[in-house]
């Protein structure tokens, strides 16, 4: 008998068990902390749908989001 192919676990499952989005109470929007978002680094790859994008802080603390 075949096994079934092995499933990809949904990430966004994975961030909300880790930490849970701050709600915010003037939109209801989910709000992320940023270090949340980064894993502790200083950069992190977004998956959204087929494109990846880059997350990154700058030496100055700013955020940077690219393709």
């Amino acid at each position: 008998m075949l096994n079934p192919p092995p499933t990809t676990p949904d990430l966004r499952e994975d961030v909300a068990l880790a930490s849970p989005a701050l709600a915010t109470p003037d939109t209801g929007l989910p709000r992320w902390p940023s270090h949340t978002l980064l894993g502790g680094g200083d950069e992190a790859l977004i998956v959204h749908g087929d494109q990846v994008y880059r997350l990154r802080r700058t030496g100055t603390g700013k955020l940077i989001l690219t393709k």
